[in-house]
């Protein structure tokens, strides 16, 4: 039967370079290897497979190959020499073993510690304004008896017997290719490559403890609720000598029992008399800063809403402020005295009882107010 074309095989045109070979050979490889695959002539097309690689990723066998075709390699009939070709990266990334004597990462190598995350409660004023607010943070941290080592202080970790000190043990397994080693972290020391024979009655041979660790931390003006905050470098510490994770703060803030907010700007509910809406007033409105002025013309409807500029929350980001919105509601009274009744009951034979709707709702006047 004739061979197939080593590039048709691979799925690649013959200008192909390198890398794009290896990226076909480690697709195919992974899809017909026969520990994985469960088609029935998995173990010839992976042989195949290998057979087209092995010549096309050795420059001197590819360029024969292109002049000559099959003959140019295979010489007496013989299959290609796969002695020079390196399959140990391949091998270990999809199958978890390499080629005889090809290693693997160490389990035992540096590694980020884990993220943290902390709810800071803060006031509704608090969060307009910013602090700086001291924080109780409980994390993980160096034993202080060991200085890390897990080992009770005067006595040190060893060697492991079972790894050596490498942290990993490995085993030959003979395949069609050849002979291949399984790496594997090691049961007895995880990994470490060290065991601690005399563990630290403090942290029980972990070499961190748990601690309240309190920090200060500045809460700039104009956070929200939910807004995080990232602090570098104060999370969990490493692994084997990585460095710590982030801790990641979120803000909750307290309803005020007045202010409402919409993003930037700042919502007042404000109730007038009937008389004050009726023939105008200078009234004063509290703010997050104090009371301002607010001149109230006569005529005043139930739902105006009255714009204080540069009275909301600063722009978290950005130079300036938002706005504080006064919206009006009349108060009528529940309660009146025989005097009152009989003014009112003179008033309403002036007003007369018609009914008018209303052409513009609340909603309304509010989105014409923000969009000016």
């Amino acid at each position: 039967m004739a061979q197939r074309d080593y590039y048709e095989i691979l799925g690649v045109n013959r200008q192909a370079n390198p890398e794009e070979m290896k990226n076909a050979f480690r697709n195919l490889a992974r899809k017909y290897h026969p520990d994985v695959s469960k088609e029935p002539d998995a173990e010839e097309k992976f042989k195949e497979i290998n057979e087209a690689y092995a010549v096309l990723s050795d420059t001197d066998k590819r360029a024969a190959y292109d002049r000559y075709g099959h003959a140019g390699v295979n010489g007496m009939g013989g299959m290609p020499d796969f002695t020079s070709v390196d399959f140990s990266d391949i091998f270990e990334e999809f199958f978890g073993f390499s080629g005889m004597g090809g290693g693997s990462r160490r389990k035992n190598a540096p590694r980020r510690g884990a993220d943290l995350s902390y709810a800071v409660s803060l006031e509704f004023e608090e969060a307009v304004f910013g602090l700086d607010k001291e924080i109780d943070i409980t994390r993980d941290e160096v034993c202080t008896a060991c200085k890390g080592s897990g080992a009770e202080p005067g006595t040190s970790p060893v060697s492991c017997t079972n790894c050596g000190g490498r942290g990993e043990v490995r085993q030959v397994r003979q395949t069609f290719l050849g002979s291949m080693v399984q790496v594997a972290t090691c049961p007895t020391c995880q990994g470490k490559g060290t065991v601690i024979q005399s563990p630290c009655h403090s942290c029980r041979g972990n070499g961190l403890e748990r601690k309240i660790i309190k920090k200060m931390v500045h809460i700039p003006a104009g956070v929200d609720n939910g807004t995080q905050i990232r602090l570098a470098g104060e999370g969990q510490p490493g692994t084997n000598g990585g460095p710590h994770g982030n801790l990641y703060l979120e803000m909750r803030v307290k309803p005020h029992k007045f202010f409402r907010r919409r993003q930037d700007d700042v919502l007042l509910d404000l109730n007038i008399n009937v008389a004050q809406a009726t023939l105008g007033a200078e009234i004063e409105v509290p703010t997050l800063e104090g009371k301002e002025k607010l001149v109230i013309p006569n005529g005043t409807q139930p739902g105006k809403i009255f714009k204080l500029k540069n009275q909301g929350v600063p722009h978290l980001r950005t130079s300036g402020r938002g706005d504080q919105l006064v919206m009006i509601g009349v108060e009528i009274p529940s309660h009146i005295t025989a005097e009152q009744r009989a003014l009112f009951e003179k008033l309403a034979l002036t007003l007369g009882t018609d009914v008018l709707p209303q052409e513009k709702g609340f909603f309304d006047r509010l989105k014409e107010v923000l969009s000016g």
